[in-house]
């Protein structure tokens, strides 16, 4: 229930279920009536339960017979994860890659090559970069541009790369104390760090994996965005109303 709230508010338009421990049910009408609960759970978080794929299966034989065989061709269990595939493949439609915006793209690791210089790398968001071409490095400290001086993706050098690469950049006049996991590389002044932002939040209740205590005002949560992990401060509420509030119960939605 927890990833299908979330998945409904981070907008997530399509979805495949797989039926996990399938081998452990051995009344193939209790496994119906699990598919029905599912389907019953989808439509209560707005997704269409009649046309979303449900895979039954069991991943742990799965992966134990394939690392007992790696060629195995004619396994129920390797099928079942082929079939669940098969399913993401038909159901799921292929992202557009935003290549027409602003290069940007969020640092996940860092590292040095002797004598070339300083690699980033990381999942392009969006846009696209070519080899000699500058791009801004924001962080929470001063924005520092520098120059690309290379891209590799799966060891192979590249002359540029686009939104959905999975990438490392070369750059040219930084050290790479200077860079971390968390900032982002950006076209030339098309964004600049924030240190203060306004949410609209719900908060999962404790039978939706969160919390079962209030908070209030002062609260400090932590932070993930892309690659980001910092720590925060909550400073005040906003009730759907407008109005101030000064506490917070789980299964509220306010601002904050």
């Amino acid at each position: 229930k927890e990833h299908l709230l979330l998945a409904k508010q981070v907008g997530v338009p399509s979805i495949v279920v797989f039926l996990n421990k399938e081998d452990q049910v051995d009344d193939p009408e209790l496994l119906e009536l699990v598919q029905l609960e599912v389907q019953e759970t989808l439509e209560a978080y707005e997704f269409p339960s009649e046309e979303v794929p449900i895979v039954t299966g069991s991943a742990l034989l799965a992966l134990e017979a394939l690392i007992e065989n790696t060629e195995v061709s004619d396994n129920k269990w390797v099928n079942k994860i082929y079939d669940l595939m098969k399913e993401v493949d038909s159901y799921i439609p292929t992202p557009e890659r935003e290549t027409d915006k602003t290069f940007l793209m969020a640092v996940e690791d860092v590292f040095s090559i002797t004598g070339r210089g300083t690699v980033a790398t990381g999942r392009v968001e969006r846009g696209v970069l070519k080899t000699n071409e500058t791009v801004d490095l924001v962080g929470l400290g001063d924005t520092k541009n520098v120059t690309v001086t290379g891209l590799e993706m799966f060891q192979k050098t590249l002359d540029e790369t686009v939104a959905g690469d999975n990438v490392g950049v070369l750059l040219r006049g930084v050290q790479k104390d200077e860079i971390q996991r968390g900032m982002v590389i950006a076209a030339p002044n098309s964004i600049e760090p924030h240190t203060k932002f306004e949410a609209q939040v719900y908060v999962l209740t404790k039978e939706e994996g969160g919390r079962h205590t209030p908070f209030f005002p002062g609260y400090r949560p932590q932070f993930y965005v892309r690659t980001t992990d910092v720590t925060g401060k909550i400073e005040n509420f906003t009730a759907d109303d407008g109005s101030e509030t000064k506490m917070v119960i789980p299964g509220d939605r306010v601002k904050m």
